[in-house]
């Protein structure tokens, strides 16, 4: 067996690096672990963190592809994010500019939750635990 012990951090390649770092720390409130700029590749790499714990690392690299990402796309469907009042979170994006789709309820847990995008319509969800 493997033996996995947690999810260390997910990484974001951004088309615009300075917009991103804007909506994950402003917007989101991620806090900064660590900024560096790599001349080499000309890129930025960010560490991000929620309450105190490393979760993503947001990249700038020039010119990246661009990736299918909604959430019925093969492969990484959606990044998602715990809550603990929706309606609070959804009135922060919606100040903040960014647009939520309406409240669903998850059949199996009977929990709420949406779904909105960052910057390079990234999937991502807040999910009310």
């Amino acid at each position: 067996m493997l033996n996995l012990s947690a999810v260390h951090h997910i990484a974001i390649i951004s088309s615009n690096y300075e917009v991103s770092k804007r909506f994950y720390t402003d917007i989101l409130g991620l806090t900064i672990l660590n900024e560096v700029y790599r001349a080499e590749r000309d890129s930025h790499k960010l560490d991000l963190a929620l309450n105190g714990q490393y979760v993503i690392e947001l990249f700038s690299f020039p010119n990246p592809p661009k990736r299918p990402s909604r959430p019925e796309s093969a492969g990484l469907r959606h990044l998602a994010f715990a809550v603990a009042n929706i309606e609070i979170a959804i009135a922060h994006l919606n100040k903040n500019g960014v647009a939520t789709e309406p409240i669903r309820v998850d059949e199996h847990t009977g929990r709420r939750f949406t779904f909105f995008a960052d910057p390079d319509e990234l999937p991502l969800e807040l999910y009310e635990s």
